[in-house]
């Protein structure tokens, strides 16, 4: 990229910044009003929530501020081409997303700031980042190909099971019967509902709530109901709770994602706050299953006895597997009794993290987002590094800093 374009770019940042949000918010507009077919492919309760619109602004002031140093995004790349992998993105749909963010731009910056070199620049830019993903997901599409299928394929639901209150498990075969390709532990399925009721396909991630198993794939997905009535429920996970029975049909994605368990000699701390259980299960029914000779440390924080999800489960590994540690904290333990269904009372703490977690461990973290960075600030704070912090969050463009 010639010097001149990364100059102009990143002295548009603070205008962009400013107006950030203003100009994610005309964009989905113009796109949708153009492309209404996109729909099927955006998170329209993110939209309508306007967390989209804030995810898409964080990503545009991130990229145009490391424009110079894409080293210093991270996984960042990563994580965007495994999520448009899973929603099966193409590469006319860059030329349509670039096309209506620059005049995005244009029409809510106005032409004294966006001159014509600007909207040069901010083209060639664009363009970058796009044939980086777009190269990206080129290889994930291949390997998906050449590991098991393209696209969304057809599985049917042959079982169900309520692990607690709020969370339910669905077991997915494929209806071609075909042996399925194997995941790394942590990684999500993309599902895609369709109903009578609705305008638009819905997409959706879940996370493998299980280790690999040849016949099927399982997922464990948490009834969302608002506790506001001005904030409507988790349309999704309710269909899939009300609706979804044995015999269901549910079009399902190959498995994507990069928060996976790593293989090294390090011990593995598991952490995990309501639903944020479910790729922490993965891995650990990974370690076990396989001989993995690691110490695990599993901590799951919950409300109580009756959200407490996989409770029967984890007590019969930690009767099974001496290299097993487990502790349990229930913020209200009424009706519960302890060292039976919970260990502590309360939320995670620095002094527990201590007692519990060696802090040569591997740690992986994952839960609602106050949980998230509350666990991230106690491990930073007994000086754990980051490179042995591994975390996923729920939300599109949260963040645990």
């Amino acid at each position: 990229m010639k010097t001149e374009t990364i100059t102009i770019v990143k002295a548009t940042v603070p205008a962009i910044q400013a107006s950030g949000e203003a100009i994610t918010q005309h964009f989905y507009r113009l796109l949708f009003a153009e492309n209404p077919e996109l729909q099927h492919v955006f998170n329209m309760a993110s939209q309508a929530s306007g967390r989209q619109q804030s995810t898409l602004a964080a990503a545009i002031l991130g990229y145009a501020a490391n424009i110079d140093n894409l080293g210093a995004l991270g996984g960042v790349v990563e994580k965007i081409a495994a999520k448009h992998f899973s929603l099966d993105i193409t590469p006319p749909q860059y030329d349509i997303v670039g096309r209506n963010l620059l005049r995005a731009i244009q029409e809510v910056l106005g032409d004294e700031v966006v001159t014509d070199a600007v909207l040069a620049a901010w083209a060639e830019a664009y363009q970058q980042l796009a044939d980086i993903l777009i190269g990206r997901e080129a290889q994930l599409y291949s390997q998906a190909e050449a590991e098991g299928w393209a696209g969304f394929k057809a599985f049917h639901v042959t079982r169900e099971v309520d692990e607690s209150d709020e969370i339910r498990s669905f077991y997915l075969s494929p209806d071609d019967a075909q042996p399925l390709p194997k995941y790394r532990p942590g990684q999500f399925l993309s599902v895609k509902v369709t109903s009578p009721d609705w305008a638009y396909e819905e997409i959706r991630q879940y996370s493998l709530s299980d280790s690999y198993r040849p016949e099927g794939y399982r997922i464990s997905v948490k009834r969302e109901s608002s506790p506001l009535a001005e904030v409507p429920d988790g349309k999704v996970s309710l269909y899939l709770h009300n609706t979804l029975k044995v015999g269901s049909q549910l079009a399902v994605h190959m498995p994507s994602g990069d928060f996976c368990l790593k293989h090294n000699d390090r011990p593995v701390v598991l952490i995990s706050g309501g639903v944020g259980v479910t790729p922490m299960l993965s891995m650990l029914n990974d370690l076990l299953r396989s001989n993995d000779t690691r110490h695990v440390t599993w901590l799951q924080g919950t409300r109580n006895r009756q959200s407490h999800a996989f409770a029967e489960h984890i007590g019969c590994l930690k009767r099974d597997y001496p290299q097993l540690t487990t502790a349990i904290f229930y913020d209200d333990p009424a009706g519960a009794q302890q060292s039976r269904d919970y260990d502590h009372q309360g939320y995670i703490t620095t002094e527990w993290l201590k007692h519990y977690c060696p802090a040569d461990a591997e740690f992986y973290f994952c839960g609602p987002l106050p949980f998230m960075r509350l666990i991230h600030s106690q491990l930073k704070d007994l000086g754990i590094d980051d490179e042995q912090l591994n975390y996923e969050v729920f939300g599109p463009g949260e963040s645990v800093n």
